[in-house]
């Protein structure tokens, strides 16, 4: 009999519908009876394509003897840290001063009346191993120390309180100088280029801030933040967290060497990657591997991550099903290669080529398979890419032009019963999440410009038209969208990378602007003042503008700086002002970078100022703690190195491609003629440029004048 997560909208919460736990959703009520019964919360949080996440539902949550148990001494409640990205942090950071790591699922019990965690872990076997004791044995050592150890309970909650509240209100502010600019970008470079002996992650918002840095040249830097940057590049789109065959990026690899990926393909990633890779190209690192992975990356996305209504969809799983008769899917199956497939499949001549630029051997490097790694950079001859299209066809059934649309498996029974033409699938969670889908359209509208691709911009137009028309409700931007049931209020990061994602529409639509209007000169002031659709710089700029009004309303913290990460809700331990970057770039860095590109575009000072306070608000985390938060310096940067260039279309044109990481782009039509281009710093403009070569010259010396 199912439990009440049968009617829940997310895939995460369905999951776990048919487990013997008594499971509750997150609720006043749920909370309310865990009072009333004196029973200790067990929070469980974690997400639909989470590997270790699955595998306890499968085992622990799944048992009979911990069911029983569970269901007697403890209240378990189930969040999907994608609803309520707020309660994963507030628990996490929890987690990380109780046991000094994280990750998912994070288990964690709570004192039904102040909520606050007294002990807590991550995956629990459901019988004795791994070095850990079976999740039953766990539960009653902790249900005796809830019963019978109150004093020493209370002194841990009030210790994790005391120190959640501590960051949460923080303010230890210190000057914005250069100096404490280079420290935190060249703490990025240095963190990059660290030898790692664990799994390797993207780390992008730390590698943007890298490439912030690496265009001031410091002559006595530790690491070369260019050289460091395109190495991470390379190890994108060569390794095997890049999908060689149909495109997509994993999430991360579980070794060093960039080899074999823990297969679930998050949405978060990919947009940020895609974004990255068209930065560095933008710097002058074009790589074809970079333009490879981003082409492919868009085709993934359009085959298997976009909604009929435009948007993109959130996540797939690392697990998938070798056969509809299998019990249990098996991680990364969908993506594997045995050597003697490859033998069948391909010809002779293929085979030896792809063993030349591939990591394959007949032992394979992924428990008897073979993930594809590339071995050199560059691009591939049109023989190999033949072959990888075999591969493709094995996998979806059909050539790579023909498979336009590829329908998503919403669950397991999805997967088992729909009539697969080649392998089956991973699981697909179609929800649309404004944060996620808000990075992706800040990629594509990036290599829109970059690579001069506007298929890759109407994509982009048509996800942010979605969001910007449909998910507003009674007043409020809302966060997630399942299948046209719109849910929960916007958190900070959907508010502040939205807002990014529109911005970055603006400048790319004057780039397309410009791009047409030089082709076809024809009228270019009447082309320009054209009503405002989502095809026009001035549509995507007046949403931004809206949403920044709503966002400062709702989640600027007047007394102390920066945003809140959400409403002030009374089931949250503490309001957090999250400043530091994960997987995801930190809410407060992106809009604080955010308020200065409204400023440069508006001439509006209540930006600068807001901008200002905010970033000394954080200044003195950004002097303790370089490393957590390369976001706040991304802002830093812009805040000191803020550029406005007014020039004409065809200018605009030739120069939108380049690199130019705290500039504003803003088409001038009536500049005096022989005029190319004003170059603003700030509240004051440089001369006249004359000709391209000024004016490239003039960025140039303005994007880096704290150390000119």
């Amino acid at each position: 009999m199912p439990n009440r997560l049968a009617d829940a909208h997310s895939l995460y919460l369905r999951k776990h519908a048919h487990n013997p736990i008594d499971w509750w959703p997150w609720s006043d009520e749920a909370i309310a009876r865990a009072r009333q019964d004196n029973k200790p919360i067990f929070l469980s949080i974690g997400y639909s394509s989470c590997h270790w996440c699955t595998v306890m539902e499968g085992e622990a949550f799944s048992d009979g003897a911990i069911a029983d148990y569970m269901n007697a001494n403890f209240l378990p409640i189930k969040v999907d840290r994608e609803e309520r990205p707020d309660l994963d942090s507030i628990y996490m950071q929890a987690l990380q001063m109780m046991v000094g790591q994280g990750g998912w699922p994070l288990n964690i019990f709570l004192a039904p009346d102040d909520l606050l965690p007294f002990y807590g872990g991550t995956y629990f076997p459901a019988q004795p191993r791994y070095g850990r004791p079976g999740f039953l044995q766990i539960l009653q050592a902790i249900r005796q120390f809830y019963d019978t150890q109150k004093d020493k309970m209370q002194s841990v909650r009030d210790e994790i309180y005391g120190r959640l509240n501590q960051m949460a209100q923080f303010r230890d502010e210190t000057e914005l100088t250069p100096d404490l600019l280079r420290q935190g970008l060249e703490y990025s470079a240095a963190i990059l280029a660290a030898s790692r002996t664990g799994p390797s992650f993207p780390m992008i918002p730390h590698a943007e801030a890298a490439l912030h840095g690496a265009r001031f040249q410091f002559p006595d830097a530790k690491v070369a933040a260019r050289e460091i940057c395109q190495q991470r590049g390379l190890d994108l789109a060569l390794g095997g967290i890049y999908d060689h065959v149909a495109g997509g990026f994993h999430r991360y690899t579980v070794d060093p060497n960039w080899t074999v990926p823990h297969f679930e393909k998050m949405l978060y990633d990919n947009g940020q990657v895609v974004e990255f890779l068209a930065n560095l190209w933008s710097a002058g690192m074009e790589e074809p591997a970079f333009e490879r992975a981003i082409a492919g990356t868009v085709q993934w996305l359009q085959r298997e991550m976009t909604a009929p209504e435009g948007y993109f969809y959130a996540a797939q799983d690392a697990d998938s099903f070798v056969s509809p008769d299998e019990a249990e899917p098996e991680e990364g199956a969908f993506y594997v290669w045995d050597y003697s497939d490859l033998q069948t499949l391909l010809s002779e001549e293929e085979l030896t080529e792809l063993q030349e630029q591939f990591t394959v051997t007949e032992k394979g490097n992924f428990e008897g398979h073979n993930v594809l790694q590339r071995k050199h950079p560059g691009p591939l001859s049109a023989n190999l890419e033949q072959a990888l299209q075999k591969l493709f066809r094995v996998r979806y059934g059909d050539e790579p032009a023909n498979v336009v649309t590829f329908p998503p498996a919403r669950n397991n029974e999805e997967a088992k019963t729909y009539p697969w033409q080649g392998r089956i699938p991973a699981v697909t969670d179609p929800k649309m999440i404004v944060a996620w889908n808000s990075l992706m359209i800040s990629g594509l509208a990036r290599a829109a410009v970059v690579f001069k691709n506007s298929q890759y911009l109407t994509l982009a137009d048509r996800a942010a038209n979605f969001i910007v028309t449909q998910q507003q409700v009674e007043g409020r931007l809302h966060r997630l969208n399942y299948e046209g049931t719109v849910s929960t209020i916007a958190r900070s990061e959907d508010y502040a990378l939205l807002i990014k994602a529109l911005l970055d529409l603006h400048q790319a639509h004057q780039w397309d602007f410009s791009t047409r209007a030089v082709a076809d000169p024809v009228d270019v002031v009447s082309s320009f003042s054209i009503k405002p659709d989502f095809q026009s710089s001035a549509y995507w700029l007046s949403h931004a503008l809206a949403l920044q009004r709503e966002f400062d309303a709702h989640l600027w913290s007047s007394n102390l700086g920066g945003y809140f990460n959400t409403d002030d809700n009374a089931d949250l331990v503490v309001r957090e002002r999250s400043f530091d970057d994960n997987a995801t770039p930190s809410a407060n860095g992106v809009a604080i970078a955010n308020l200065i590109r409204l400023f440069l575009i508006t001439e509006d000072l209540p930006y600068l100022d807001r901008a200002e306070q905010a970033l000394r608000s954080f200044s003195g985390i950004m002097e303790q703690s370089p490393a957590s938060c390369p976001g706040l310096f991304i802002a830093l940067d812009w805040y000191q190195t803020q550029t406005l260039v007014r020039t004409q279309p065809q200018y605009l044109a030739a120069i939108a491609p380049r690199y130019l990481p705290s500039a504003i782009l803003r088409l001038q039509l009536d500049l005096p003629k022989g005029d190319a281009a004003l170059v603003c710093q700030g509240l004051s403009c440089r001369g006249p440029a004359h000709s391209l070569e000024e004016l490239q010259s003039q960025l140039d010396r303005s994007l880096t004048r704290p150390f000119s």
